[in-house]
This record gives structure tokens, C-alpha cells and sequence, in this order.
């Protein structure tokens, strides 16, 4: 990878394992922003500064454990890394794997994440 190229970490989904990126319910007085990257820390052991704004945002079904299915909207937002930790809370629940942003597209099944990973490996503007 080149000096300065934009990585993502990709994070597996608890129940399928499937690839995608840290997420996590809205918390009441707590911004969007600061959040995300709670989820950053919480799902993928990654701390730094969070953008305060989003590059976009996608829509995706999550399956609830009762077997009912919503639709949830995710924003993204960028995160500049500052620390990778070693020890996590969710570390034994997921498997965190840096890459590309094109990799990163190719791995994801929805399709709007894809289209924001591609703009970002492409250098085209975010939201």
C-alpha cells in the first residue's frame, strides 16, 4: 500500500461473518460522529479522530433475535487512526482486517457501502 493511500478495517458480522465495516445503534445525547467511533473502538479495537460529518450513508437488513428483520440506515463516517489496540471488547467475537478500498468493495454485500468504497479508492468526493 502506498504512504498516504486510504485503508479501511473491515470487521466480521458476530452472526453470519460476514464482512462489514464497525456499526452500531444511535445512544440518546450522544452524537452520531462520537458514536461511530465508540463502535470503531468497541467492534475493531481502532481509536483516533472521528470527521464530524458523514462521507454517506447506506441502508442495510438487520436480523433481530427474535427472526424479524429492519432496515436500518448506516452513516459513514471517516475515522483517522491513531492507536490499534491489541485488546478490544469485542475481540473474541470478530476477526478485523485492514484493506484497500477496493478490497474492502469487493467484500460487502451492500450495495451503497460498495459505492462510497469505491469513490474513496477512486479519489471522488464523499457525499
Amino acid at each position: 500500500m502506498k504512504e498516504g493511500q486510504s485503508q479501511v478495517m473491515l470487521v466480521t458480522s458476530r452472526e453470519t461473518r460476514r464482512w462489514v465495516i464497525p456499526k452500531g445503534w444511535p445512544k440518546k445525547k450522544v452524537e452520531p460522529h462520537v458514536q461511530a467511533a465508540r463502535e470503531a473502538y468497541e467492534e475493531a479495537g481502532i481509536v483516533g479522530s472521528v470527521d464530524t460529518r458523514p462521507i454517506g450513508s447506506y441502508r442495510y437488513e438487520k436480523r433481530l433475535k427474535s427472526g424479524k428483520t429492519t432496515t436500518c440506515k448506516v452513516d459513514v463516517y471517516l475515522l483517522e487512526v491513531e492507536q490499534e489496540l491489541d485488546e478490544w471488547p469485542e475481540k473474541g467475537e470478530r476477526e478485523r482486517r485492514w484493506m484497500s478500498p477496493a478490497e474492502a468493495a469487493d467484500l460487502v454485500t451492500e450495495d451503497s457501502l460498495t459505492d462510497i468504497l469505491l469513490r474513496l479508492a477512486n479519489g471522488l468526493p464523499l457525499s
